[in-house]
């Protein structure tokens, strides 16, 4: 069978045996955000060609930004609290006999504020198949991260902070641009912004301007400015975000980097982590699916 991972910018695939085993993997750069639907088949064929038997079909499970409304065909979100599984899934509309895509469908929350998630249910998934009596709070660092409680398998409620996506904006194209032109990074400088936007996220917009003109005026390197604005804007979401880690234990998934910056600022907040590798949580996350959709 086959795993796919289908984003905005990326399309990832794995040839997998039946117990999940990856047996070859490949990846281009033909994302969603760059198709029509009419071309979502063509791009997938362009990879896993070669692994289609000629005599059956082979199946395929996908997770990701195909299923949005933009994407393949939309795969509606279920509504927490749930489980993420394959219930809800849709199939996508494939010309070649050769393949069977079903496309699992993201979550969304009505209450206490409206939220969706799309890729991330299947990594959540992944970690409650090897941990099912987990009882606490998955963070999902990255662009836009995503903060979830979970207790009983379920996903109770969730909260999507767009920490990672104002970086971006703010390092590319505000007036701090000038100041952030490295990827060089100062360690002591991030731990001290965290700290600071964690006792006075009330300063944090302020603090911000501060990067440019310690840059103007006193010649701050770019690796300090661009440090202390990643600790500034992590350290304001933590602040938000403590409904969901005040007395919990924390597991984080996604970018190894960018998952130790979140376990250090936790730390300092008096809260245990845990880091899983986001590849080998959705990878987990669509094995579980694919077996469950096989009654295994």
């Amino acid at each position: 069978w086959i795993a796919i991972d289908w984003g905005t910018s990326n399309l990832r695939v794995w040839h997998m045996d039946a117990d999940g085993t990856v047996l070859e993997s490949r990846s281009s750069d033909r994302g969603m955000g760059s198709l029509s639907p009419a071309e979502f088949e063509g791009a997938l064929l362009e990879l896993v060609d070669s692994w289609l038997a000629n005599d059956g079909v082979t199946e395929a499970v996908a997770c990701g930004m195909v299923g949005a409304r933009q994407g393949w065909i939309e795969a509606p979100y279920e509504t927490v609290p749930c489980a993420p599984s394959i219930a809800g899934s849709v199939t996508a509309p494939c010309l070649d006999p050769r393949l069977s895509v079903q496309i699992l469908p993201g979550l969304c929350q009505y209450e206490p504020t409206a939220d969706v998630m799309r890729g991330e249910e299947t990594q959540i998934a992944g970690y409650l198949a090897a941990n099912p009596d987990f009882d606490g709070v998955i963070c999902l660092p990255g662009t836009h991260t995503k903060w979830a409680r979970v207790a009983r398998s379920n996903v109770e409620r969730f909260q999507t902070f767009m920490t990672g996506e104002t970086f971006a904006l703010y390092s590319g194209n505000s007036v701090l641009r000038h100041s952030l032109k490295t990827d060089g990074w100062d360690g002591t400088a991030f731990d001290t912004a965290l700290s600071e936007a964690v006792s006075q996220p009330d300063t944090v917009v302020a603090k911000l301007f501060e990067l440019r003109a310690a840059d103007l005026l006193r010649g701050q390197k770019a690796e300090t400015a661009r440090a202390r604005l990643s600790g500034l804007l992590i350290g304001q979401e933590m602040t938000a975000a403590k409904e969901f880690w005040g007395g919990q234990k924390v597991a984080l998934i996604g970018d190894a980097k960018l998952c130790a910056l979140y376990a250090a600022g936790l730390s300092k907040l008096g809260v245990e982590t845990q880091i899983e590798d986001a590849t080998r949580m959705t990878l987990s996350g669509l094995t579980a699916a694919h077996l469950q959709g096989n009654g295994s």
